[in-house]
C-alpha cells in the first residue's frame, strides 16, 4: 500500500484487514503512520517489496511518478498494480497538467508487463470540502471561486471499496473503470448540505479567480494543477455533472455528498 495514511488509503486498509489479507503500507514516517494492529509498517524510500503479491499506487506518495516503484515491482516478483488515476486523462488538452500527468502515469505501468487496473473517479472527492473545515468552524462559510460549479462528489469508502476488488480479485484486471459520485450538486450545495448536518448554517462565500489562485499557492498547490482546477471548475458552472455510477463495480448504491457529510460531522463542528 502507497498513500495508506490518505483518505482513500486508509479505509482501504481497514477492508483489506478484513478481508484477510496481509498489508504492508509505506510510509516516509513509519513511526507517525498510526495505522491498525496487524497493518505492516516500512519506510518509502525502501521499497521493501519482498512478498508483496499486489501494490496499490497513489501519485501523491511519488510525485516524481511510478518508474522507480514499477522497476523495484518487477525485481521483486510483484504481479499486480493498482493505481488510483483520474478520468482526466480523457482530456487530451496539453494544459492540463493533471491529466498529462495521470495519462504518464497509466502509460509507465501498463507498459511494465505486470496486471494493473486504473481506478478513474470522476465527479471530484467529496473529502476536498475538508479544506473548509476551518473555516465552517470558525466563521460559518466555506470559500470557494465557483459558487455553481458542479460536481459529482464521491465518498473515499466507494473508492476504497473499489481498490479492494481490484486487489483481491480477478474481476478488474486491465480494466479502467471510470466512476463518480451518485448526484451532480454545486459547490454551494456543498456547503448547505454540511450546514444540515452539523445543524447550523453554512453560506458559501465566491471568490474571485485571483483570489482562489493566491489561496490555492498560499497553501502549496504548484502552479500547474492550480490553472487546472479553476478551468475544470469554470466548464462546470451551470453544467450539471454526468454521471457514472458505481453501484455496478462495488454492489451496492454509492454514497451521497450528505452521507459523506453526516460521516465527517465532527470535522466541522
Amino acid at each position: 500500500m502507497t498513500g495508506a495514511t490518505g483518505h482513500v488509503g486508509r479505509p482501504l486498509v481497514d477492508l483489506l484487514l478484513k478481508e484477510g489479507a496481509s498489508v504492508r503500507a509505506l510510509s516516509r514516517d513509519p513511526q507517525r503512520a498510526d495505522l491498525p494492529e496487524g497493518v505492516e509498517v516500512a519506510a518509502t524510500e525502501d521499497l521493501p517489496l519482498d512478498g508483496i503479491d499486489s501494490l496499490f499506487f497513489v501519485l501523491a506518495a511519488f510525485p516524481d511518478g511510478p518508474a522507480r516503484l514499477v522497476e523495484q515491482a518487477k525485481k521483486h516478483g510483484v504481479r499486480r498494480i493498482v493505481a488510483l488515476s483520474s478520468y482526466s486523462v480523457l482530456d487530451d488538452d496539453p494544459k492540463n497538467f493533471i491529466a498529462v500527468r495521470h495519462r504518464d502515469l497509466e502509460h509507465q505501468i501498463e507498459e511494465s508487463g505486470l496486471e494493473w487496473t486504473f481506478l478513474r473517479p470522476a465527479g471530484g472527492l467529496a473529502n476536498t470540502a475538508l479544506e473548509w473545515r476551518e473555516q465552517i468552524r470558525t466563521t460559518g462559510t466555506a470559500r470557494g471561486p465557483f459558487a455553481r460549479a458542479h460536481s459529482a462528489p464521491l465518498h473515499e469508502h466507494d473508492i476504497a471499496e473499489l481498490g479492494a476488488r481490484a486487489l483481491l480479485t480477478d474481476q478488474l484486471v486491465g480494466a479502467k473503470p471510470l466512476f463518480s459520485g451518485p448526484e451532480s450538486i454545486t459547490y454551494a450545495d456543498r456547503a448547505r448540505i454540511i450546514g444540515e448536518a452539523i445543524g447550523k448554517p453554512v453560506r458559501f462565500v465566491e471568490i474571485s479567480h485571483d483570489e482562489a489562485r493566491a489561496e490555492m499557492k498560499a497553501v502549496g498547490v504548484p502552479p500547474g494543477p492550480i490553472e487546472a482546477r479553476l478551468r475544470m471548475f469554470a466548464k462546470l458552472v451551470d453544467n450539471p455533472h454526468e454521471i457514472s455510477p458505481v453501484d455496478e463495480f462495488i454492489g451496492h448504491p454509492g454514497r451521497t455528498f450528505a452521507q459523506w457529510a453526516a460521516d465527517h460531522a465532527a470535522d466541522f463542528r
